[in-house]
C-alpha cells in the first residue's frame, strides 16, 4: 500500500496533470457527442467501449509517466519488430469492418477489434526520433537520411499493400516530414525527396489506387463528377447538411433532426464533427476545435521545454500526429479534403484510437516528469548514444517560425 501511495504521489508531483486534464475533458466530451450520434440505435454499446478505453487509457498515461522513453528509444529493434508483427496480423486476422480498407484485426478472444497502424504510431515516432538524435551530428548525411527513408518505406510500404488505407499511410509521411524538417535535415533532402514522391505519384495513382479511391479525389476538384451527390459526393452532401443544420447554437444534444434518426453514415466515428455542427452548432465545433488545439500546443510547449534532442522530437512528433487527423478530419467533414476515414483524436467512437492517444500523451507526460538527466536519477536510464551530447539551441518561437537551429554543446 506504501509502495502504491508513493507512485500516485510521484506521478501527482512530476506528471503532467494539465495534460492529464485536457485529455479527459476532450473524451468525457467527445463520450456525450458518441452517446447522441448513436442514441438512435438503442445501444449503449459504443459508449461503453469509449469508456473502458478511456479507463484502460489513463491507466497507461500514468504508467507511462514512471518510464523514461528512452527505455524504448534504445530498444530500436524491438520497436521496428513490433510494428512489423503488429501489420503482419492483418494477413490472417485482417477484416474491413465496413470500412472497405482491410485495417482491423479481428481477434477471437477479443470482444472488440484492433487498428494495428493506431497503434503503431508511437513506436513509428519514437523510432524516428532516436535514429535523427543518434545521426544528429550527420543528419543530412547519406547513410542518416537511407536509414530514415527505409523505416518510413517499410511503414507506409505495408499499410498501403496489408491494408490499402491511403489515409493512414498519410499520417506517417506526414509525421516524417514534420520530424526531419523541424530535427534540421538539409533542405535539399527534403526537396529532393519530395521530388521523388512527384515522380512515384502517377505510378501510385496508376497502378496502386483504385478507380473509387482516384474520384475521391478528383470530385474536389472536378464539379461534372456525381454533380447530384448520388455517389461519389454522397457522403460529403450529407456530411454538410447535418454540419450546417445547427447554425449558430445547433438543435442541441439528442435532438439533431438528422443525428437521432441516423442520416449521416459514420455519424459517430469519421463525421463526428458533422454530428457536434448539428447539435451543437457553429460554437460546439469551434469549442471541439479549441479542445484539441490546447492538446497539441500542450505537447509542443512539453516538447520545447526539454533539453534533450530526442525527446523534443517525440513531442513534435505527436503534436504532429494529432495535428494532420484534426485537418483531414475536419476537412473532409466540410468537403474540402478527400475522404479517407480518419478519426477525430478522444472525440471519435473507436477504442483503439482512444488508447493510442492516451499511450502517445503518456510519453509526453514521461518527458515532461524529466526536464534534465540529473533530476531523476531514481528512474533507470540506458546509456545514451553519441549523438545525445547535442542538443536543440531554439526558442518556442523561433521553432515554430524557423528552421531550428543546433549547436555543439561544450
Amino acid at each position: 500500500m506504501r509502495k502504491i501511495t508513493g507512485f500516485v504521489r510521484d506521478f501527482t508531483q512530476k506528471g503532467d496533470l494539465i495534460l492529464l486534464f485536457l485529455c479527459l475533458l476532450t473524451s468525457v466530451y467527445g463520450c456525450v457527442i458518441v452517446a447522441s450520434a448513436t442514441n438512435y440505435t438503442g445501444s449503449s454499446r459504443q459508449v461503453i467501449v469509449q469508456i473502458a478505453a478511456i479507463a484502460l487509457g489513463v491507466l497507461i498515461y500514468i504508467a507511462l509517466t514512471a518510464i523514461d522513453v528512452e527505455i524504448f528509444a534504445e530498444r530500436r529493434g524491438l520497436l521496428l519488430g513490433f510494428n512489423i508483427f503488429m501489420m503482419l496480423l492483418l494477413i490472417p486476422f485482417g477484416t474491413d469492418n465496413g470500412s472497405g480498407n482491410r485495417s482491423w484485426i479481428d481477434l477471437p478472444l477479443l470482444p472488440v477489434n484492433i487498428q494495428p497502424a493506431e497503434i503503431c504510431k508511437i513506436p513509428f515516432v519514437i523510432l524516428i526520433a532516436k535514429v535523427m538524435s543518434i545521426h544528429q551530428s550527420r543528419l543530412s548525411s547519406f547513410r542518416s537520411v537511407s536509414h530514415l527513408a527505409f523505416h518510413v518505406l517499410v511503414m507506409v510500404g505495408m499499410i498501403m499493400v496489408l491494408s490499402r488505407d491511403a489515409g493512414v499511410a498519410l499520417i506517417f509521411v506526414f509525421i516524417f516530414i514534420v520530424m526531419v524538417y523541424v530535427g534540421g535535415l538539409s533542405m535539399k533532402w527534403i526537396l529532393s525527396g519530395v521530388a521523388a514522391l512527384t515522380a512515384v505519384l502517377p505510378l501510385v495513382w496508376t497502378y496502386v489506387m483504385s478507380d473509387f479511391q482516384r474520384n475521391r479525389i478528383l470530385v474536389l476538384f472536378d464539379d461534372s463528377i456525381d454533380p447530384y451527390g448520388l455517389g461519389i459526393r454522397w457522403h460529403t452532401k450529407n456530411s454538410l447538411l447535418s454540419l450546417t443544420g445547427g447554425g449558430l447554437t445547433g438543435q442541441g444534444l439528442f435532438h439533431g433532426n438528422r443525428t437521432q434518426i441516423g442520416a449521416l453514415t459514420a455519424q459517430h466515428t469519421d463525421y463526428i464533427f458533422s454530428t457536434i455542427g448539428e447539435e451543437l452548432g457553429f460554437l460546439g465545433c469551434v469549442f471541439t476545435l479549441l479542445l484539441l488545439l490546447a492538446i497539441i500546443v500542450r505537447c509542443v510547449y512539453v516538447g520545447l521545454k526539454s533539453p534533450d534532442y530526442c525527446n523534443r522530437l517525440i513531442c513534435i512528433g505527436v503534436a504532429a500526429t494529432l495535428v494532420f487527423q484534426v485537418i483531414v478530419n475536419v476537412g473532409m467533414c466540410i468537403g474540402v479534403t478527400p475522404v479517407i476515414g480518419l478519426t477525430l483524436p478522444f472525440i471519435s467512437s473507436g477504442g483503439s484510437s482512444i488508447v493510442s492517444m492516451y499511450m502517445a500523451m503518456g510519453i509526453v507526460s514521461g518527458i515532461h516528469a524529466r526536464p534534465s538527466r540529473s533530476q531523476h536519477e531514481r528512474y533507470i536510464v540506458p546509456p545514451c548514444d553519441p549523438g545525445s551530447a547535442f542538443s536543440l539551441n531554439a526558442d518556442l518561437f523561433g521553432k515554430i517560425r524557423s528552421r531550428a537551429v543546433y549547436k555543439l554543446q561544450i
